[in-house]
């Protein structure tokens, strides 16, 4: 079997480390999405329709009263369904089911609570998919990159150091790894009655990581 003999470094000669950094940073989200919607049920298809209608009608000026902009409230679903019961074995019709909902976007999230409130208290009956997210995100990931690569030069002082190598402090190579940040998902459920204060809806805060490979020339 042959080997590839290994071919040692001279004296002086520069050579290559190799380290990763990483960097996150954590931010308040100050947008969120959230779907409100409202599902009615009548024998009828054209009751259920106008009834829903008229729900969503109030919702959608109701919201626009409490500060949410026009083109911030679109229509994201709308299903009909016709529902049975099994009786006996055998399939009975029992009315149609039209769900309606809205992707609402909120610009000051202290009012999340507050806004859903207003909705419920119009007529919605299906709150779900909260999304939380920020205005610039880009400007996180910024940030988030400048921290990476102060690590990824600290990893390699630090392995420098240990092993009593010269470091040159500029790397010549630096390569982003693919990395996206994490978004909390929260969902609401209406409950059964309304109270006087907003429903309380925790953002949480945002991790944007940013991921950075580096080469760094060494002398032994």
């Amino acid at each position: 079997m042959y080997y590839q003999p290994v071919r040692q470094a001279r004296e002086g000669e520069s050579r290559l480390l190799k380290v990763n950094g990483t960097g996150k940073v954590h931010v308040r989200p100050d947008v969120v999405n959230v779907n409100i919607g409202a599902v009615t049920q009548d024998m009828n298809l054209e009751k259920a329709q106008q009834e829903n209608a008229q729900i969503m009608e109030q919702v959608r000026t109701q919201l626009m009263a409490a500060g949410v902009p026009e083109d911030h409230i679109q229509t994201a679903d709308y299903f009909i369904f016709p529902e049975y019961d099994y009786v006996d074995g055998q399939q009975v019709f029992r009315g149609y089911q039209v769900t309606h909902t809205f992707n609402v976007t909120i610009e000051d999230v202290s009012q999340t609570g507050y806004i859903i409130d207003t909705a419920v208290a119009n007529g919605a009956n299906r709150i779900s998919n909260f999304e939380f997210t920020v205005k610039d995100p880009y400007q996180n990931y910024q940030d988030a990159l400048k921290v990476a690569l102060r690590n990824a030069g600290a990893n390699a002082q630090t392995i420098a150091s240990t092993l009593g190598l010269n470091l040159d402090p500029t790397p010549v190579k630096i390569k982003e790894i693919d990395s996206s940040p994490a978004v909390p998902m929260q969902s609401y459920q209406k409950s059964e009655g309304l109270v006087a204060t907003a429903t309380p809806i925790e953002p949480g805060t945002l991790e944007t990581v940013a991921r950075v490979e580096a080469h760094f020339q060494y002398f032994s």
